[in-house]
């Protein structure tokens, strides 16, 4: 019988994160990452550990209405390096304006858990920096 693979496959798991984003499922969420996780958002700033996280989200998603984050593409990169593009969307509760801004996420995985996600709104940097990572991490 053939061992099975021990190494977990990190695009499943980003996939199962984006099922939980609408529901606001921050519980979900945070189940794959390491208690100290830290999210870092240029612009926004650094969120570290669950209840830091929890709160940044929780606020980001009420500021809308209709609020969706959708995979539009993601990537393994190797050496636990997660690229993941997306669309964030929605109407904003306060004024009704539509929202819709594309971004990058790159996840740093340890194992099973999301160590470090870095957003950046410039996707070709994005892309550039979560290369370099895996190549400095392999």
């Amino acid at each position: 019988m053939p061992e099975e693979s021990t190494t977990p496959d990190l695009m499943e798991r980003i996939r199962v994160i984006f099922e939980a984003i609408p529901r606001r499922d921050w519980d979900a969420i945070l189940a794959f990452y390491a208690p100290d996780a830290v999210w870092e958002s240029p612009g926004v700033g650094r969120f570290e550990g669950h209840a830091a996280m929890r709160g940044l989200w929780d606020d980001w998603a009420g500021l809308y209405e209709d609020w969706r984050v959708d995979l539009d593409e993601g990537r393994d990169l190797g050496n636990g390096v997660v690229l993941a593009l997306v669309t964030m969307r929605g109407r904003l509760s306060e004024s009704g304006d539509e929202v819709r801004e594309r971004a990058a996420w790159v996840y740093e995985w340890v194992g099973d858990l999301i160590e470090r996600v870095i957003a950046r709104t410039d996707i070709d940097e994005a892309r550039a920096a979560a290369a370099r990572l895996s190549q400095e991490r392999g």
